[in-house]
């Protein structure tokens, strides 16, 4: 039985949960959590290009009910909607990923654990029942890719979702003027910023400090700071291709998923190494500043290939409508990351579970209004250009 809507009035929507973190968390957490790369252009783009997609009810047709039930790799989720992988969610509010995977499972949504947030593949398993999906940054050592993946395996994850977007590091200037590392520097810019947060501050206190729990044992002991980015930069190679996806297809059995495709020759490369979803996707404009929206690509991609492959989307998401906006423009399903993080760190324990509701909600509405009766007609909805 799914989770019954429960939310705070005082924050109806995720602009009014932005606001709220950002008054919560210190500055150089929630930089993180909001910025993009370089002049923060895609970041702008990717939401303001999905909200030009218009929909048309049909009020005078006959309508009984509406269903956001959406069945994805054979699982009937209760929402066509799941939480994206986030890196560093425990900097940003202490153990944000454990709340998040909470919630998504009491609301029969997707979590999915990035390869760099700050909670363990078990924990989150155990969390979610083995419901959890796993995001796999490509590692250098093939030792460490089994072995991650081997763990995924035996926690009974039934989707691996692997990363084409990040061949390299984005340029990011807010997080390089904060000296941004995990934890974070003590630089006196950044003490302040604590001290001004005295609830984030004794949350991280008490809850220890954040870690990149599913690499620990991987990790050299007494790791410094120093060492860390040197550490990060030869544990990982981004830049994917054929031949290093052709031995993980062979070796994971579950559903295999590619986040951060963009353009149509990718897509197709994917359906013939027999790779099961992809989610476009532009890193939520952390990446490549100068390259498309999300959903100029997805409209492409779900009309060429949305008969051979799952076609799902991520970046720029905000609302029910835009959720709804995605799904008339070819997505079977979609992700948000910012959204949620946003929920816990203005609401803590509570964010997940709010922010999921207010989704929910938003998107209920918006089916009945223009008499969508399941979510997989929505394209029937959009308004032709």
């Amino acid at each position: 039985m799914s989770k019954a809507i429960q939310y705070n009035p005082n924050y109806p929507s995720i602009a009014d949960l932005r606001t709220k973190a950002r008054k919560r968390i210190p500055r150089f957490a929630f930089e993180y959590l909001d910025g993009g790369c370089n002049e923060d252009t895609n970041i702008v783009k990717n939401t303001a290009e999905i909200r030009e997609v218009e929909l048309v009810p049909n009020y005078l047709s006959e309508h009984r009910a509406s269903s956001m039930k959406t069945e994805l790799f054979g699982h009937i989720y209760d929402a066509p909607f799941g939480i994206a992988p986030v890196g560093l969610q425990g900097l940003m509010w202490p153990k944000a990923a454990e709340i998040l995977a909470k919630a998504a499972f009491e609301h029969n949504i997707p979590f999915v654990l990035s390869t760099v947030s700050t909670s363990s593949i078990e924990t989150i398993a155990e969390i979610t029942e083995g419901k959890a999906w796993f995001q796999l940054y490509h590692p250098a050592e093939d030792s460490v890719r089994d072995d991650m993946i081997k763990r995924a395996e035996v926690a009974e994850m039934p989707v691996l979702v692997i990363l084409s977007d990040v061949p390299t590091f984005g340029f990011r200037p807010r997080d390089i003027r904060n000296g941004l590392a995990m934890p974070p520097k003590m630089t006196i810019s950044n003490m302040v910023q604590i001290l001004g947060k005295p609830n984030w501050a004794l949350q991280t206190l008490f809850n220890g400090q954040p870690n990149f729990e599913t690499l620990k044992p991987y990790m050299p002991k007494g790791l410094n700071l120093a060492q860390l980015g040197k550490f990060m930069d030869e544990t990982f190679s981004g830049r994917l291709n054929e031949e290093k996806i052709k031995p993980i297809r062979d070796m994971w059995k579950g559903k295999l998923v590619i986040k951060g495709i963009a353009n149509e020759v990718d897509a197709e490369k994917a359906i013939k190494l027999g790779i099961d979803g992809l989610i476009v996707s532009n890193h939520g404009g952390r990446q490549l500043d100068a390259g498309e929206s999300s959903i100029k690509p997805l409209s492409r991609i779900a009309e060429k290939y949305g008969n051979q492959i799952e076609v799902m989307m991520d970046s720029g998401i905000r609302s029910g409508p835009d959720i709804a906006r995605s799904l008339a423009s070819g997505a079977t399903f979609t992700f948000m990351g910012r959204a949620f993080m946003y929920g816990v760190a203005a609401l803590g324990k509570q964010g997940g579970d709010h922010t999921i509701s207010i989704l929910k909600m938003q998107l209920q509405q918006v089916m009945e209004q223009i008499c969508c009766q399941k979510t997989a007609d929505f394209p029937k909805f959009l308004k032709k250009q």
